[in-house]
């Protein structure tokens, strides 16, 4: 496929190093790929973030309504809102409590929820639009489709709407929050196109949002194996010991939600060190859930084996897929998982839930049921046990991974680009 002169209107709100998930790497392979086709981004974020990447240079110009942060492929754009990624609307107002004597001092305006904030964030981008030139809109998830809807609105452009988790995907439990999902919706149906992370997250789309098959283009997100490249020792070494006493070391890294599933790895872990107690189990990641879990192991009698490291990113997070022998990735409903091919790329061995789109595009993992622990604790056993099935699994995944990149995403989001320009 051809260089492209295109010029995209991007919706997010997080980029690494400021992310607290995979959307925001998603968002960072993406428009570097995008970048690298001659696509110009103009990534709209909700805050002002000192954002740094090896192929971004940022300047600032003053704005009524925002800083301008700008490179040769790829510009920033600052919007006083205060969207945070995976923010429920109870922490939203608590973050607004805890804030409100420093920022009313600035004069900053707030909603007075999360949903209204979303809406205020559309609102916004309807200057934005008027202001820019550009061919296409793409907006990530639903805080942002808002935004994205906005821009279409008084641009006339064509809106790709990006759907990395749904609420479904979220609510775990079947309770799905009525307002995201009306935004969710919302933003679908008024998209040209859905772009969805997975097969399994297309039918989650096509059966609960009444969007047709045809209107939804599956792109599976990539990897970029420098992003991962050598980590720090400083913080692996802090495992050393244990592994010099002869622990193994199973890794599950992500958000302590009903969503990941953690609650299954703790079960699995009691299993496990019932018939081999040489194993640490660490789960690094935050989230509402942290407490509850933290006392399920206690309950259990394991504290003693599970180490909670807190949210993780950058060096620190690339260091412990090297420290780790094994990786868990044991969510109730996980759209991708990018942290499988980060595992992979780390040269640790993956056990990965079936009920996850990752679980598409890689072969050589390990899957199973997130609700079966008695067969999660026996593949984490064998794993653990025999040394050939883990050098396999690593050989042939470290060669598969290379082959899974964000440039076949880019180039997807690009033909897609251009079929909606093209149409209008």
């Amino acid at each position: 496929m051809a260089d492209s002169n295109l010029r995209v209107l991007m919706f997010g709100w997080e980029f690494p190093p400021f992310n607290s998930g995979g959307l925001g790497t998603a968002c960072y392979g993406l428009t570097r790929s995008l970048a690298k086709r001659g696509v110009e981004v103009l990534f709209v974020l909700p805050r002002e973030l000192n954002v740094k990447s090896d192929f971004v240079k940022f300047k600032f110009a003053d704005s009524k309504k925002y800083k301008k942060m700008m490179s040769s492929k790829i510009k920033y754009f600052r919007k006083n809102v205060m969207i945070r990624p995976y923010m429920t609307d109870a922490l939203y107002r608590q973050y607004v409590d805890n804030a409100s004597t420093i920022l009313l001092k600035e004069n900053f305006p707030y909603a007075s929820n999360l949903y209204l904030e979303v809406l205020r964030y559309g609102a916004m981008a309807k200057t934005l639009a008027k202001e820019e030139n550009f061919d296409v809109i793409h907006a990530h998830d639903w805080l942002s489709f808002p935004a994205g809807v906005e821009a279409k609105n008084v641009s006339k452009k064509s809106l790709v709407a990006h759907v990395h988790a749904t609420e479904f995907d979220r609510a775990g439990n079947g309770r799905v929050n009525k307002e995201v999902y009306k935004i969710e919706k919302e933003g679908m149906k008024r998209a040209d196109k859905v772009v969805a992370v997975s097969n399994y997250t297309k039918k989650t789309i096509v059966d609960n949002y009444e969007i047709r098959p045809s209107k939804v283009e599956v792109v599976h997100n990539g990897i970029d194996p420098d992003y991962f490249g050598k980590s720090s020792s400083r913080f692996s070494n802090n495992f050393q010991s244990l592994k010099k006493a002869g622990n193994k070391i199973v890794l599950s890294l992500g958000r302590i939600t009903m969503q990941k599933g953690i609650d299954y790895f703790i079960r699995a872990a009691r299993i496990v060190l019932e018939h081999n107690p040489k194993v640490i189990f660490l789960v690094a990641g935050s989230g509402d859930m942290e407490q509850k879990i933290i006392n399920m192991v206690a309950e259990l009698g394991i504290s003693d084996k599970v180490f909670f490291t807190g949210f993780l990113r950058g060096e620190e997070q690339r260091a412990v897929y090297k420290a780790a022998d094994l990786f868990v990735v044991p969510s109730v409903s996980e759209p991708f998982g990018l942290t499988v091919l980060e595992s992979m790329v780390s040269g640790t061995p993956v056990i990965v839930s079936k009920q996850s789109g990752v679980s598409e595009v890689v072969r050589n993992a390990l899957k199973v049921d997130f609700w079966d622990v008695d067969e999660m604790a026996n593949q984490i056993l064998c794993i653990l046990k025999y040394g050939s099935l883990e050098k396999c699994l690593v050989a042939e995944g470290s060669q598969e991974v290379k082959k899974i990149s964000w440039k076949e995403a880019a180039d997807k989001c690009l033909n897609i680009y251009q079929n909606l320009i093209y149409q209008n």
